[in-house]
């Protein structure tokens, strides 16, 4: 079992709104300088790429092309991150932004990953560049022996990032299948009781109580409890009003079907071995989803999943 941290850490993590684990990866000793912005370090098991540039910090595992987090040049840090979560071959990283797919949420078959096997497996850095207003990266995942354990099909599969005062994803499959997917990601908050989520649209179904369909009467979710809803006609944009950073975040989503709301709450944050016990009040995920129903990809037509991150003063 994943030892818990003590309130000292998490109170610290709170007050200065940037958690240690991020801390921890921008001290790590670079082992390849690979341009002036870019460098490849290593946590425990994974290789780390940290980006360090004038407009922007930001950091990713090569596993799963897991954005671990991004800060834009006098903002706090967007993304929340736990100082708890493993950074081992294999084990799914608990912050940032995990990617989900081929399928998301429990596997259709007993043995398999949750939320797809893309997020547990080493991708590859395809290409990099980098101008005055941040850097792109794009990261890849092909079939392989390894995917074949878990899923039949032949793929390629390209993560792209653009990281600077926006943060821009998009996920883009090739090959012929259907799947469900989601950028599932966690944004740091200062206290998640004082956090509206606006932008959702009004029907949803509420996986803590039993898949019913429940409608959102006033448009805004805030979160006193556990909260696990796929919002069934979600606007283009959902607002995270932050009122304890006086901040709001703009989450753009682009070729999706769904937006997924998540916090744990104080009940399942202290069963989770990879989470501070409080950890919950924190963060809040908001996500990009391809959910309730499969999207096909097709030879002609690759398949696309985009969340476009912006900060706002309050």
């Amino acid at each position: 079992m994943i030892s818990k941290s003590d309130f000292g850490r998490s109170f610290f993590c709170l007050k200065i709104k940037d958690c240690v684990m991020i801390k921890k990866i921008f001290a790590l000793p670079v082992i390849e300088q690979i341009t002036a912005a870019l460098s490849r370090r290593q946590l425990d098991e994974l290789d780390v790429i940290v980006v360090d540039h004038p407009q922007v910090k930001a950091s990713f595992a090569l596993q799963g092309a897991h954005l671990l987090s991004w800060k834009p040049t006098g903002e706090e840090e967007v993304l929340w991150l736990s100082n708890n979560t493993p950074f081992k071959t294999g084990v799914a990283i608990r912050g940032g932004v995990p990617i989900c797919w081929p399928w998301f949420g429990p596997a259709a078959q007993q043995g398999l990953p949750a939320h797809g096997f893309a997020r547990n497996l080493p991708w590859k850095l395809k290409s990099h560049e980098e101008n005055a207003n941040g850097v792109a990266l794009t990261f890849e995942l092909s079939h392989s022996e390894a995917t074949k354990k878990y899923w039949p099909h032949d793929f390629r599969l390209l993560a792209h990032f653009k990281v600077g005062k926006t943060c821009e994803m998009e996920l883009e499959a090739h090959g012929d299948f259907e799947t469900t997917s989601a950028l599932h990601t966690y944004f740091n908050v200062g206290d998640i009781a004082e956090v509206k989520v606006s932008g959702l649209g009004d029907r949803y179904i509420d996986k803590v109580n039993d898949a019913k369909e429940g409608v959102l009467s006033d448009g805004i979710q805030t979160f006193p409890d556990r909260t696990d809803r796929v919002y069934l006609n979600p606007q283009t944009c959902s607002v995270i009003a932050d009122a304890a950073l006086k901040r709001k975040i703009d989450v753009e989503h682009r070729n999706h079907l769904n937006v997924v709301g998540w916090n744990p709450g104080p009940a399942l944050s202290i069963s989770m071995g990879d989470m501070p016990d409080d950890g919950y009040k924190t963060f809040v995920c908001v996500e990009t989803a391809y959910a309730t129903a499969p999207q096909k990809t097709t030879a002609e037509k690759p398949s696309r999943l985009t969340q476009i991150v912006r900060v706002a003063k309050d």
